[in-house]
């Protein structure tokens, strides 16, 4: 434990929290992979032991592979986001993840109540592509919003507010 707390810069034990609520998010998301990618291919209900254990093993793999991602991306991003400690990046990582799923799952019955559906645009490649860049579009303000929200629950708001500034001025919103 001792070396872990030192690879990620723990100096308390409230973050390891940090840590933790990763390991749990990627095992979730490994979770969520696996049972759908082997309920397309195995009947639940008519061979329940095979599809556990094929959801199982897929778990298994998934987290491995994705724990890899994570770790690959610690190392590319260490040296761009400025941070205090290391663990702070697992931090930020949380946010972004929250972030993209609270955002979608706000806006769907928000777009829903003002009458935005896929019903409205045509069928084919335009519409569904009109139909997903003007609800990304709309989305945005959303994400943007909840970033700094979630990163000020979570003690980043610092960086998150450099990161909005530094997008907002990517996309000429502000100077």
């Amino acid at each position: 434990m001792t070396s872990f707390k030192e690879r990620w810069e723990i100096k308390h034990n409230w973050q390891l929290i940090f840590p933790f609520l990763g390991i749990l998010a990627l095992l979730y998301t490994a979770y969520l992979f696996s049972k759908n990618i082997i309920r397309s291919f195995v009947d639940r209900q008519e061979y329940k032991l095979l599809y556990y254990a094929l959801v199982a093993i897929a778990v298994i793999i998934f987290y491995m592979i994705m724990l890899r991602f994570c770790l690959w991306c610690f190392k590319k991003l260490e040296g761009k986001w400025i941070t205090n400690y290391r663990w702070e990046i697992i931090a930020i990582f949380l946010v972004f993840a929250i972030t993209g799923t609270s955002a979608m799952r706000i806006a769907k019955p928000l777009l829903y109540w003002f009458g935005f559906s896929r019903t409205l645009f045509p069928e084919g490649f335009l519409g569904g592509f009109l139909y997903w860049m003007i609800r990304i579009i709309i989305i945005l303000p959303i994400y943007q919003l909840l970033l700094i929200v979630y990163g000020t629950l979570l003690g980043q708001f610092k960086f998150f507010w450099e990161f909005e500034k530094k997008m907002l001025k990517r996309m000429r919103l502000i100077k």
